[in-house]
């Protein structure tokens, strides 16, 4: 460890294997397959099963290689934010790693919630019992998470055992007791190809991601070149875990439109495939390995979702005290401590939508991550890199793996809904206000290095922001504008009816008002883009040159 007191020189280095990194890949990305049921019953067994099959092809398999080829060259501590800023500047660094941060924030205490609701199917609890509960929880896996990635390692590898144990054991379970087809029907009775594909794509992609999240941790990892290794290793094993027990369950126990998540509303999940050829306190044990799931997602998340506002703060984007380190274990801890704070606060309200929203902002960092891997290889040719991992297939391969997810990204999350999709729009932008804020307040990149970040004397902002402000808020224009013709075809057949029913009252509940807000707030900021753009080329420009230095590793545009 650096003689540094705080900051990510301050980190402590400890010895974690690829076991263990893999096991703390899985528990972020998947601990399981639960969720899946959810698909089922939107889209159909026969195209939840495809959709488990393709979305690796299309997007877990390039996101995967373009994050290992991005660890290899670059395994610093904060994963993305590193590579964006070295790539696309400070802003754009902030804008992803805050949007990425906040979606760890508001998802993190679901799976208490979730692993003390489990908890409660057999044991009865009241509401103050469960409230301890989940407090006792939270205060266990913050105690582990402050000893260091190590044990959390150890930790998530225990987890992960138990749980890849009994999905293995349902899907040869389900193979040894198949007797009916688990493809039909291929769509619900009545729905259509592109019903069924919208009403699973959000969720699908949601179980793929994850994988942007053990590089925050690199920093903190003796051998930092196994992350990319492990990255590449979990995959199959996540993949194998929602599609093998699926198929079992499907073509042993069927009913596919009674396939839930809530095992207590009695209605058919994993667990019934055990329980019905292996005998009911099977159900038990299963139960147990859902809390077991929940909480490795929970353990895995604390820490890698815990070190974003850690980096930004140590380069002088978010308030100081997020850089504390402490002495003996070397783990940034008051960030530890802030998201342990977050998830107390907010583990007794209703946030699903606040889950989907998780969603939006981190694929909104996932686009700036695909850009940056591209952007990389024109400032590291792969002849410079000595035996790194590269991607296959020369340019084929690079743009498969950074354009291809892009084009996901910015389908799935018109697939989301107008409600959702309105909500993240508006949202966003909050981001570009924080950054302003911390900007002027901390000082930034500029605070460290003022003559390789030099910063606009009016502004006090970096010198080229209004332009990238005009490019932020002109993409979010034409985006929102976009949207709304694909709305009307999308959902206007029964949108109206829909979201009023939905919703009862309120902005989401007109679907008509929703389309007008889109058009009108992207009509704004395309023209807030453009205006920022046009003033930022005559009285900000953008510093034209890129001064790389290797031994500093920074980067400006």
């Amino acid at each position: 460890m650096s003689g540094q007191k705080d900051g990510v020189n301050a980190l402590k280095k400890q010895k974690v294997g690829l076991i263990s990194l893999i096991a703390i890949m899985y528990c972020a990305c998947a601990a399981g397959a639960f969720g899946v049921e959810e698909m089922i019953t939107a889209s159909g067994p026969g195209m939840t099963i495809i959709m488990l099959l393709v979305f690796p092809l299309i997007w877990a398999v390039p996101f995967c290689m373009g994050v290992a080829e991005l660890g290899a060259i670059m395994p610093d501590e904060g994963g993305s934010y590193v590579w964006v800023k070295r790539t696309l500047g400070e802003f754009w660094g902030f804008i992803g790693t805050f949007l990425l941060a906040i979606s760890f924030y508001v998802a993190n205490a679901v799976y208490i919630v979730l692993s003390v609701g489990y908890l409660s199917y057999f044991v009865e609890l009241t509401v103050f019992q469960a409230f301890c509960i989940k407090v006792i929880l939270i205060a266990i896996f913050t105690a582990i998470n402050l000893m260091g990635i190590q044990e959390v390692g150890k930790v998530s590898t225990f987890l992960t055992i138990i749980v890849i144990a009994a999905f293995a054991l349902v899907a040869i379970v389900g193979f040894l007791n198949w007797n009916q087809n688990p493809m039909e029907p291929f769509v619900p009775k009545g729905g259509g190809m592109i019903e069924s594909i919208g009403g699973c794509a959000s969720l699908c992609i949601w179980m793929y991601c994850g994988y942007i999240s053990i590089p925050n941790i690199a920093g903190e990892v003796d051998n930092p070149q196994l992350i990319p290794k492990a990255v590449l290793l979990s995959l199959p094993l996540i993949t194998a875990t929602y599609v093998l027990p699926t198929i079992g369950g499907l073509a042993s126990v069927g009913n596919w439109e009674s396939w839930t998540v809530d095992g207590s509303s009695g209605g058919v999940g994993f667990s019934s495939v055990l329980t019905q050829y292996m005998g009911p306190a099977m159900g038990i044990v299963f139960c147990v390995v859902a809390i077991a799931s929940q909480l490795a997602i929970f353990n895995s998340q604390l820490a890698t979702g815990s070190r974003g506002f850690f980096v930004l703060a140590d380069d002088n984007l978010c308030p100081k005290f997020l850089r504390k380190v402490s002495r003996k274990k070397g783990v940034p801890y008051v960030s530890v401590l802030l998201y342990t704070a977050v998830t107390l606060a907010l583990m007794e309200f209703e946030f699903t939508a606040l889950v989907l929203l998780e969603v939006i902002f981190g694929l909104a960092t996932y686009v700036l991550v695909c850009i940056a891997l591209i952007k990389m290889r024109k400032l590291y040719p792969v002849e410079e890199r000595k035996g790194l991992f590269v991607i296959p297939g020369g340019k084929a391969g690079l743009y498969y793996c950074g354009l291809l997810p892009i084009l996901v990204c910015v389908i799935v999350l018109l697939l989301n809904g107008t409600d959702y999709f309105l909500g993240g729009m508006l949202l966003i932008p909050i981001a570009v206000l924080f950054y302003i804020i911390f900007k002027r307040f901390y000082g930034g990149l500029h605070k460290t290095d003022p003559n390789l970040y030099p910063i606009n004397g009016k502004t006090k902002l970096a010198r080229g922001d209004l332009s990238r402000f005009g490019a932020f808020a002109l993409i979010i224009g034409v985006y929102s504008m976009i949207s709304v013709p694909f709305f009307n075809w999308y959902e206007g057949d029964w949108g109206q009816e829909y979201y009023l029913e939905e919703y009862g009252s309120g902005l989401f509940s007109n679907f008509d008002g929703m389309l007008k807000i889109l058009l009108i707030y992207g009509i704004v900021m395309a023209a807030a883009g453009i205006a920022l753009s046009l003033l930022g080329r005559k009285y900000d420009p953008v510093q034209k040159e890129v001064d790389l230095n290797e031994d500093s590793g920074k980067l400006v545009l």
